[in-house]
């Protein structure tokens, strides 16, 4: 991967580059900041360019041994952490290493990949994805290894935010005294989620959603478009480039959610019990990952329809199915039942989260929507 290659971030790249010209590389460093930014793929230049053998003023050479290698996923000092869970071909006690095949063909399609489209890619979806115990002792192994031909053995971990307790404590060690010349990239959308110890031991460096001038210029190039769509499509993606990715198929799921969510509101809202009761027996079907999803997707209408109601139209990120359905639905979404509702849905997530039964959950959430809607 080249910086130039990546989506805007100016900045950032040059800050990157300086810490390699000035030798103030920082053994532990975190990036983070929201999904879709060009984090992984600001990780994978940066890796490549610290190891590159001829580097330019602003880029790596891409033609080195080294950057040919990086290019391709392929060097031997370049490694991977990334949230796994079990599937067909995984029974149990998943790591990384186990899905590396995948992960290297994703990521030469898709560096601004989402965690969901990652389990979705491996056949994990209905399961919640994290870093696991097992994983620590993987990359103990690896870094044990000397260098095979780089300056530096790079370990990157995606998602560091799915590292759970039992993990992160048994890696605190080798974030403060890595062994030489070895570089930890950790990549995070959610430092809250994360042990303070780990905050403490790493070089934070927050990463912005893409600006808008960066991404319709990418936008109109990959996808040939222009004029009012062009527009729409940067105004909704709002910095993410895999959210503009998805609005331009408008993938299966995001139909699926849309069409929950509108049915999920007419059904509470006319009180109609039955049908809602039949809704969260398919909702209680699609995973937990799905689910999580659902419900952060129903979070996001449920802003977007206060907006509108509160008249603020220019900071509204709808589609156009969602613009045509909100247009008639916004004026159930005031401030009478806003916190409250927002409340019940972050509550959902909450529980589902902790393996709650999701049957149980959705119908709950179903039965007090039909309250609060008429508020």
């Amino acid at each position: 991967m080249l910086f130039r290659e990546i989506i805007g971030q100016d900045e950032i790249k040059k800050d990157l580059i300086a810490t390699v010209t000035n030798n103030r590389i920082s053994h532990a460093q975190l990036f983070n900041g929201p999904e879709g930014n060009g984090m992984l793929a600001l990780a994978l230049a940066y890796a490549q360019y610290i190891n590159c053998t001829n580097k330019q003023e602003k880029d790596s050479c891409g033609t080195c041994p080294s950057c040919v290698k990086f290019n391709k996923l392929q060097h031997p000092d370049l490694h991977f952490v990334f949230p796994v869970a079990t599937n067909d071909k995984v029974k149990s006690k998943p790591v990384s290493d186990n899905f590396i095949n995948e992960w290297k063909e994703i990521m030469v399609q898709q560096p601004y990949l989402s965690l969901s489209a990652w389990l979705e890619h491996i056949g994990v979806d209905n399961k919640q994805g994290g870093i696991q115990n097992e994983e620590s002792s993987q990359i103990f192994k690896k870094l044990q290894l000397k260098t095979y031909e780089a300056e530096y053995k790079i370990m990157i971990i995606w998602m560091a935010e799915k590292m759970n307790e039992t993990c992160a404590n048994k890696l605190l060690k080798i974030f403060e005294e890595p062994p030489e010349k070895t570089l930890f990239i950790l990549l995070s959308e959610n430092t809250d989620n994360m042990l303070q110890t780990i905050l403490s031991r790493t070089q934070i460096r927050t990463i912005p959603k893409i600006d808008a001038a960066s991404m319709q210029e990418k936008i109109a190039t990959d996808f040939n478009l222009e004029g009012a769509d062009l527009r729409t499509i940067v105004h909704n993606a709002n910095g993410n480039y895999y959210k503009a990715f998805q609005l331009m198929s408008y993938d299966n799921s995001h139909k699926d959610f849309f069409n929950y969510f509108t049915q999920l509101m007419r059904f509470t809202y006319g009180k109609n019990l039955i049908e809602a009761a039949k809704l969260t027996e398919i909702i209680s079907k699609l995973g937990r990952e799905k689910q999580k999803l659902f419900i952060e997707y129903s979070l996001k209408l449920i802003r977007e329809n206060f907006i509108l109601n509160q008249n603020q139209e220019k900071i509204v990120y709808l589609y156009k199915q969602e613009k045509d359905f909100s247009d008639k639905f916004h004026h159930y979404i005031n401030e009478r039942n806003i916190a409250q509702i927002t409340k019940e849905f972050n509550d959902a997530h909450f529980h589902i989260e902790r393996n709650g039964n999701p049957k149980i959950i959705f119908f709950d959430l179903s039965i007090k929507l039909m309250i609060l809607l008429r508020a």
